[in-house]
């Protein structure tokens, strides 16, 4: 009643969590249920993992400032060491990091480095494929120059999971590579093991110039940044610690090596830097980018078994512990408008009275997302995807547009 309409959650998931511990939430009302929304993928190692509470509560009870700006602390050096320990080397040994505040921030960020090491403004973002090679013009053709840079997402999660094709990732990076057009990848959503390898970039073999970083880097708290190539430079003056184009100051700077900048009143938090790191830490040590991928193979062929199964289900995405699950109009096309959102806001009611917690995302609301913790269990898995399916099945029997169930007749997706 007090807060704004743009509380999307808490409209369609009625639960008050009063307690959680790695996949589970318990809510006020005393019930358990599997979560499979992982804070939009931001709980990389599920609600209140050991790891992450002794790394805040180390940082507690020290003493230490919990909050500083620009200024180099063990807290921070500590997340800035672990992070370049997971990127290629090619990156790594030439990284600048710099820390924003979350939501957006990491983006302008890129946009704003890039504009200003190329001299130009236009950015381009991938969203179709095959991507258009004439926004590319080579030396001597005629056209606009090319971009000041590319935004790729190695998977258009909010759009309704589309992984990028490796193949087009490798052709972007050549093609930016010839034109000399900074690659930015926004792994905001993909990054520490969600798809399957630590960076989802890694699955193309290729290395960007350019880094957006957020959600799961913080551990469960809010944690955004963008690690670029020296070579791009430092948007802004030094000592101009707000702007947007802040140059900062280098971290940890041996001769060449890392270096931390960053923009916003708190890019600071010693706390989310804290989990962070032991995220990091913990996702690399136990091999959970492996874990993902291999539990996330055996989730997508049960998801396209299930598919085959029910009309209301069509196209089955995703990439390691990242699925979507697309819902179409009864007779399997695209039906009148809104008739595939309703079949998925049903599915995802018809979880949630099973104790199970999934998303709806994509421009047509008709996508059902599972963004289980990497700490998922194959235990734990197959009664997420059981419950699932039960769900499916309830809402084919009695669909809220009232046509009768009508059963899939084609083969696996």
């Amino acid at each position: 009643m007090r807060e704004p309409a743009a509380r999307t959650y808490a409209r369609a998931l009625p639960v008050v969590p009063v307690r959680a511990r790695g996949l589970t939430i318990e809510g006020a009302d005393g019930r358990r249920y599997l979560d499979c929304v992982s804070g939009g993928g931001t709980l990389a190692l599920g609600h209140n993992h050991p790891v992450v509470l002794e790394a805040i509560r180390a940082v507690l009870d020290s003493g230490a400032p919990l909050h500083v700006m620009d200024l180099t602390t063990p807290v921070e050096d500590a997340f800035v060491t672990e992070l370049l320990r997971t990127l290629p080397p090619e990156l790594a040994g030439h990284a600048r990091v710099r820390f924003c505040p979350t939501g957006t921030d990491p983006v302008a960020s890129a946009v704003s480095l890039v504009r200003a090491a190329t001299g130009r403004s236009r950015v381009i973002t991938v969203a179709d494929e095959p991507f258009p090679d004439g926004l590319f013009p080579r030396d001597g053709e005629a056209g606009q120059e090319p971009p000041a840079g590319l935004l790729l997402e190695p998977v258009r999660s909010e759009a309704g999971v589309f992984p990028a094709a490796d193949a087009l990732v490798r052709h972007l990076r050549a093609r930016t590579a010839e034109q000399a057009v900074p690659l930015v990848v926004d792994e905001t959503g993909t990054g520490v093991g969600r798809t399957g390898a630590y960076w989802a970039f890694e699955h193309s073999g290729v290395t960007p110039d350019v880094l957006i970083l957020a959600k799961a880097i913080g551990g469960s708290l809010p944690l955004a940044a963008v690690v670029h190539h020296e070579d791009l430079g430092e948007p802004g003056e030094p000592g101009d610690s707000d702007g947007a184009g802040a140059a900062g100051r280098p971290a940890s700077p041996p001769a060449g090596g890392p270096g931390a900048s960053g923009t916003g009143a708190f890019r600071g938090n010693q706390l989310a830097l804290a989990a962070g790191a032991a995220t990091l830490a913990h996702v690399r040590e136990h091999r959970l980018a492996e874990h993902a991928a291999a539990l996330g193979g055996r989730m997508l062929t049960r998801l396209r078994a299930l598919a085959a199964e029910f009309a209301c289900l069509g196209d089955v995405r995703g990439r390691g512990l990242m699925a979507g699950i697309e819902l179409t109009a009864p007779d399997g096309t695209p039906g009148t408008p809104g008739t595939a959102a309703r079949l998925a806001a049903a599915v995802r009611r018809e979880c949630l009275r099973r104790g199970l917690i999934v998303d709806v995302t994509g421009p047509g609301a008709n996508v059902v997302r599972l963004l289980p913790p990497l700490i998922v269990t194959e235990e734990q898995m197959s009664a997420v995807l059981d419950r699932l399916a039960d769900a499916v099945r309830a809402v084919d029997r009695h669909r809220p547009d009232g046509t009768a169930a009508i059963r899939a007749g084609h083969g696996p997706r």
